[in-house]
């Protein structure tokens, strides 16, 4: 199959999550992906923990279907090798400090001169511009720096550090994908190529759009844990059950939280939580802790109000909503031929080229690319 991609080539300088993940949708979509790696070692994702094969299990799911380059970028004989590719590519993604591609001579003016279509996207934590476009950090700085961490940050006691890397893929991937895809479509139009300066911590705002117009518009920011949809409230909330499960209880509308209260029969005086909202809260607790999460699915069940039992991760790869959906059917090989689900993409099926089986290159495993007229075996790595 191809996709709405199909005939892009990607150079993929990226490393570890953001810029990876990111091409990985290209892929999916159909674009060719070829990551420029360091000789010897390759990048940094490949050596983690756990192994899956030769490479680590986080390396095979983020690059699957991709093309491996092995080229030592401070070498000019290599970055020579590299020219007909530049000057073919479509886009090019890189991830380092800024400064670094300049200082290797592939900075976006350099690249602009030989290949003015091109799309240039470099992710970076705080920026190209700025106080702190040179400063280090990882996805619980950026989250920290932005604001969204202190909105649910726990107690000094249990602080809480978030389970998914927002940053990185809220902040990185999705905006660097939508702006490549928006510069595509500039370049359909226009002929021009672009440069995009995707900062993670600039992608973290829209997601703390409620705080800030809260703030803005009454002058009173939310605080920890305070606000409606932070734990502020007894319409949304997590209660323990007896078994030590939790129930998510999201019954904001009042059509919902009326099916709520009836379903766990609370007092009566109690179900207007405008009069003592501590009171029905705790009255609220009190009855979740009283049931087991079973009695709490089945109840839920029928009592649709925005409730459901917190799943495991294993629990949720089992669901039979998700498994009818098709989710977890493509998989990823690796170079012993062991296969597990693929990273599930947020890609049409209607747009997805690649919806089988494929594998994670192997170092270098297309370092013909520059040896051969740029001729490749697209079978090598799909």
């Amino acid at each position: 199959m191809t996709g709405p991609l199909d005939g892009i080539r990607v150079l993929d300088f990226s490393t570890l999550l953001p810029g990876p993940m990111a091409t990985l949708f290209l892929a999916e979509a159909g674009a060719e992906v070829i990551k420029i790696e360091r000789p010897g070692k390759g990048e940094d994702m490949r050596d983690y923990t756990p192994k899956w094969g030769t490479d680590s299990v986080n390396f095979a799911m983020l690059n699957r279907g991709k093309k491996s380059l092995a080229l030592d970028l401070k070498n000019p004989a290599d970055r020579e090798k590299l020219l007909p590719l530049l000057k073919q590519a479509d886009v090019i993604v890189e991830q380092f400090r800024p400064g670094v591609m300049a200082r290797l001579g592939l900075s976006y003016k350099e690249m602009a001169a030989i290949n003015p279509g091109i799309i240039y996207c470099s992710i970076t934590g705080y920026g190209q511009t700025g106080p702190r476009s040179a400063r280090a950090g990882h996805d619980l700085n950026y989250i920290g720096d932005t604001g969204l961490l202190a909105l649910s940050l726990g107690t000094a006691e249990t602080p809480v550090i978030p389970p998914a890397l927002i940053a990185d893929i809220a902040g990185g991937t999705y905006p660097a994908v939508i702006n490549i895809l928006l510069a595509l479509r500039n370049r359909d139009k226009t002929g021009n190529g672009s440069y995009l300066d995707i900062a993670m911590c600039d992608g973290l705002f829209p997601f703390v759009y409620w705080a800030i117009g809260e703030g803005a518009a009454t002058a009173k920011w939310p605080g920890t844990g305070d606000a409606l949809v932070t734990g502020g409230s007894c319409r949304y909330r997590l209660y323990p059950t007896s078994n030590g499960k939790f129930l998510a209880a999201a019954p904001l509308e009042q059509k919902f939280w009326e099916t709520f209260v009836e379903a766990i029969d609370l007092e009566t005086a109690l179900r207007d939580d405008t009069r003592d909202p501590e009171a029905t809260t705790q009255a609220v607790a009190h009855i979740i802790a009283g049931q087991s999460s079973q009695h709490w699915s089945e109840v839920f069940e029928v009592a649709d109000c925005c409730c459901s039992v917190v799943q495991g991760l294993q629990q949720a790869f089992q669901d039979p909503h998700f498994r009818q959906r098709g989710l977890f059917d493509p998989e990823v090989e690796n170079t012993a031929g062991d296969r597990i689900t693929a990273l599930p993409v947020p890609i049409a099926k209607l747009f997805r080229a690649n919806t089988g089986t494929a594998r994670a290159p192997g170092l270098g495993a297309n370092n013909d690319l520059v040896a051969n007229d740029n001729r490749i075996d697209t079978e090598t790595s799909r």
